[in-house]
This record gives structure tokens, C-alpha cells and sequence, in this order.
């Protein structure tokens, strides 16, 4: 029976991915390293799992912050899955270091005394490209970049720290992560959701700033089931050492069709406003009623003036004929806003 560590549980990708990989390998046990505050959590998301699958999960208290990553036994995994990362687009610097950075190198050092170690599956995100302007490759990483925010240098320090290692590696890089395709649930509201929950909140009305070019801009969203069904797939299927994917759109809307559609849906007429990027972020630093209105942070107003666009050639070819493939989002988008009708808060 094969071996595999994942970091990162009880939360949301590996949580999920735990019982499709259980699913797509009979033969394999699954060891989680969680951090002992989360330890109840832990248990409580693995009673919600199939109890045929439950022998075959072992929750082990550790921290990847901590050399050796705070085992007190030695473990002997075939594969890595590490998913164990801080995701805050406003963390402080020290702080996603320790996690990010500082971790995954814990993580890797660990993986080199590791001898029946046949893959190392990290997951990265799109957005180690930065603020690179101009299609971003899957075999880019440094090009000189500056960064929006210390969530993405330090994801951009971690992943150099993997492509540098002499270990297996397989690296997979998700771009903005949207509610399920069918059912429109998420965890989390970031991404498109302050746009939706604004819409929601006048009656037939709503003004929104224009920054930046909404025509030529594009905005990378995929949805969680199609990033989930993406790696388990290439995990076990392709996921070649020394790859990467990307797990983005190859056919990503602009900001202006996805406003308009959000607005189609929600039956809003939208008026726009021109306002320079500084001052719209000065806004919601500065003036904290219209950040809680609006449900926007600074951060989040990078990404509607995001000059990147996203590649995913291996990604395209190695889930051909897997029948996995990324749903246009354009006829998600009403999924995701009356999801949003039905939860003002996220429920998961």
C-alpha cells in the first residue's frame, strides 16, 4: 500500500481533495499533517467523509513551520501533496515568509530524506507572475516582476525554492478560484463576489467605479470543482516531474463582460464611474465605511487592472480526453450570484 502526506488539512482544497485521491487509489493510505489547533477541526471534517475511507486517513499532529516539521516519528511518504500556505491578500511580510516560505522549505528538506519519494505535488498560484505584463508561461517564473501584495512575492520565493530543488516535483498554479460550477457554493467571497454582493444590494440601480481599461483587462476566474477535478487527475494521471500547470482559463472574460453579465443576471443597470486606481484604493484605506460597504480591499482592486494574461498549454494537453475540462464562466456566473442570493455570508 502506497504512502501520501498532505499539508494543508482541514482546509478547503486539500479537505477536498482528500477523498478523490482516497477514491482514485485504492491502494494508497493518506497521512494529514495538521497543526494541533486544528486538530478537532480535523476530525470533525473527517467524520463528514465516506466512513468506508476513514481507516485509511491518519491525522498527525505538526507544523511546517518547524524543522522536521514538528513530527516526532519519521514518515516515509511515496508522494507529497503540500497545500499548507497562508491565502491573504494583505498578510504582512514576516508573517507569509514564515508560512509560505519558510515552510515549504521545511517541507522540502524534509522530502530529501524522503527515499521512497516518487512525486512532490505543490501548489503554487497564477499570480507568482506578479504584475508581468504580457502572456505568462507555465515555464516562467522570474522575469523581473513586481508584485501587487506579499502574498504573491512570497508564493513567487516558495516556488523558487521548489524549481530549484533536486526533488520530483509537480507544480500546479490555480488562478482565481470561484464558487462550483453546479452548485455555485464556496467558502470564500473574493474575486468577483464584492462586484456581485454590491449589485445585490440596490434594487435596480448600482454605480461602480471604472478603473482602468475594463475592455482589454481580463480577469482569470475558474471555478473549484474544475481546479479539483484538475488535479486530481494530473496527480495521478500525468503530472510529469519538473512540470508545471496551470490551472487558469484559457478563454478568460474581460472585466467589462463579466460586469455586464453579472449585470444581465442580477437585472441591474450599471452606471460607471471613471476613477484612477490610486484613488479608489486610497478610498478604502482611508475611509473604512466604504471598504465595509462594498466588501472591497485595496488588495482585491489590483486584480480588475491586472495586465497578465495566462497560458495553460500543458495543462490543455495533459487533461486531453480526461473529460476534465474548464467551464466557460460566463454561464457560471448566475450559479455564483444566486448562491450569493441564498447566502449573504459564505456557508461553504
Amino acid at each position: 500500500m502506497s504512502s501520501l502526506l498532505l499539508t494543508g488539512f482541514p482546509g478547503f482544497l486539500a479537505s477536498n481533495l482528500l477523498p478523490r485521491i482516497l477514491l482514485q487509489r485504492p491502494d494508497s493510505q493518506v497521512q494529514c499533517l495538521v497543526e494541533a489547533r486544528f486538530l478537532e477541526t480535523a476530525r470533525q471534517r473527517l467524520q463528514s467523509l465516506d466512513p468506508a475511507l476513514h481507516p485509511r486517513v491518519h491525522l498527525i499532529a505538526g507544523d511546517i513551520t518547524r524543522p522536521g516539521l514538528g513530527l516526532e516519528k519519521p514518515l516515509d511518504p511515496n508522494e507529497i501533496f503540500h497545500f499548507a500556505a497562508l491565502y491573504d491578500l494583505g498578510v504582512d511580510r514576516s508573517l507569509g515568509l514564515r508560512i509560505n516560505v519558510d515552510g515549504t522549505q521545511n517541507v522540502l528538506r524534509y522530502a530529501q530524506h524522503c527515499p521512497k519519494l516518487e512525486k512532490l505535488h505543490y501548489i503554487s498560484t497564477c499570480y507568482v507572475s506578479g504584475r508581468y505584463t504580457g502572456p505568462f508561461r507555465e515555464t516562467d517564473l522570474d522575469k523581473g516582476q513586481r508584485f501587487n501584495n506579499y502574498y504573491e512575492e512570497t508564493k513567487f520565493l516558495a516556488e523558487v525554492e521548489v524549481q530549484k530543488s533536486q526533488l520530483p516535483w509537480v507544480i500546479y498554479r490555480p488562478s482565481v478560484v470561484v464558487g462550483d460550477s453546479r452548485s455555485g457554493a464556496t467558502l470564500k467571497y473574493d474575486g468577483p463576489y464584492p462586484v456581485i454582493k454590491w449589485l445585490l444590494r440596490f434594487p435596480w440601480l448600482s454605480i461602480l467605479p471604472r478603473i482602468g481599461d475594463p475592455s482589454v483587462t481580463r480577469i482569470n476566474l475558474v471555478t473549484q470543482d474544475y481546479v479539483l477535478d484538475a488535479l486530481t487527475y494530473l496527480s495521478l494521471h500525468a503530472g510529469h516531474p519538473g512540470t508545471v500547470y496551470q490551472l487558469s482559463d484559457p478563454n478568460p472574460v474581460t472585466v467589462e463582460e463579466m460586469v455586464s453579465e453579472l449585470g444581465r443576471v442580477t437585472h441591474r443597470k450599471i452606471i460607471h464611474v471613471p476613477l484612477p486606481l490610486s484613488v479608489a484604493k486610497a478610498a478604502l484605506h482611508h475611509l473604512k465605511v466604504v471598504s465595509k460597504l462594498s466588501g472591497f480591499t485595496p488588495a482585491m482592486v489590483d486584480y480588475f487592472v491586472h495586465p497578465t494574461h495566462y497560458l495553460c498549454d500543458n495543462t490543455t494537453l495533459a487533461l486531453e480526453g480526461s473529460g476534465v475540462v474548464c467551464p466557460d464562466i460566463r454561464r457560471v456566473l448566475p450559479r455564483l450570484v444566486e448562491y450569493v442570493r441564498r447566502n449573504p455570508h459564505p456557508v461553504g
